[in-house]
């Protein structure tokens, strides 16, 4: 998503996931340190051990403070989170310039991705050259090409020159280790990408309660993924927010939700200590949910969810990047 609508957006949700944090008292760092451990799971066809809940990029990107947001990368790969998210445009880079400093000395510890937005080769690799800078490493464990959120991406990430052929070039140069694929406004855009000749070793999509019921990717894109044995990046456990304000469900329960479903991570945005300390809380709580609680979930969540007004990245464009010029590409 581009930065302005989305900053905006997330503003005007500052009360909302202040209250995120809500009765969970004064932060103690050291809890991090001595609460059970964080599970892994496995990444797909990878065999990657990667841990339950991933640190969102964006987030770390927010507080105006560098070091605090540094702090929070560090931290919660102190505490056992191994997967890192971040994209080239998060905060114009800043978000990448956070982790590379927070992951220096670390880097064998972490499973890191990023996402380049162009949908041509040229791009693609300068976006690629560019993260790997800031991130201040010489390769990713991740690579997936972000926001396929217009009808068009598919066609023009396949087109001649398109950036699917700077995925085999990155590959064999040894800049990246896997590819994968994001996207959070329409499934069907996810099932064009799955069309295309490609073995993806990742998908990243909305896995939350409200999902269930409007342009569902749990209903539509899920089941070709555990099918294909691709791994599943959940993403929007709180659908930016608007979990808190529906007030139906809590912040824990949400995270519980998407990580009952077969996904191997769940990315999570954490821009306070707090917030990386419920994120850490739900997950060493987590348990198989049981049908009842399911049920009772699917049964809140139902009457707000029919619109989709509680997951605007679906139903408004305001979380979409800007279209980039059309094919043809140069080479």
């Amino acid at each position: 998503m581009s930065g302005q609508t989305r900053r905006d957006f997330l503003l005007k949700s500052v009360s909302g996931a202040a209250a995120v944090g809500a009765g969970l008292g004064v932060f103690d760092s050291s809890s991090l340190a001595t609460k059970a451990e964080i599970p892994r799971r496995t990444l797909g066809r990878t065999g990657e051990k990667v841990s339950a809940i991933c640190l969102g990029g964006y987030h770390i990107g927010i507080p105006k403070n560098p070091d605090d947001g540094i702090r929070i990368i560090e931290a919660a790969i102190d505490r056992g989170i191994n997967f890192l998210d971040n994209s080239d445009d998060y905060h114009a880079g800043e978000s990448e310039i956070r982790m590379g400093k927070a992951i220096k000395g670390k880097r064998d510890k972490v499973f890191l991705m990023t996402k380049p937005h162009p949908r041509d080769k040229k791009g693609a690799m300068a976006s690629l050259d560019e993260s790997l800078r800031r991130l201040q490493t010489d390769h990713l464990d991740l690579w997936q090409f972000h926001e396929i959120v217009y009808e068009t991406d598919p066609d023009w990430i396949f087109s001649p020159n398109g950036a699917v052929e700077a995925a085999y070039i990155a590959k064999k140069q040894g800049k990246v280790r896997y590819i994968g694929f994001t996207g959070h406004h329409r499934p069907e855009y996810h099932l064009k990408m799955l069309s295309k000749p490609y073995d993806w070793d990742t998908v990243q999509m909305p896995l939350n309660a409200f999902d269930n019921f409007y342009r569902s990717f749990q209903k539509q894109v899920l089941p070709v993924l555990v099918q294909r044995n691709i791994g599943v990046i959940g993403m929007k456990p709180l659908a930016s927010g608007t979990v808190v304000k529906s007030k139906v469900v809590t912040p824990i329960e949400a995270l519980h939700y998407a990580l009952n479903l077969p996904t191997s991570t769940v990315v999570t945005g954490c821009d306070s200590m707090e917030i990386l300390e419920q994120a850490i809380q739900a997950v060493t709580t987590f348990k198989p949910l049981t049908e009842s609680q399911i049920a009772s979930i699917h049964e809140r969540v139902k009457p707000l969810a029919l619109t989709g007004e509680y997951e605007p990245f679906k139903s408004t464009t305001a979380f979409n990047g800007p279209r980039v010029a059309p094919p043809p590409f140069a080479a």
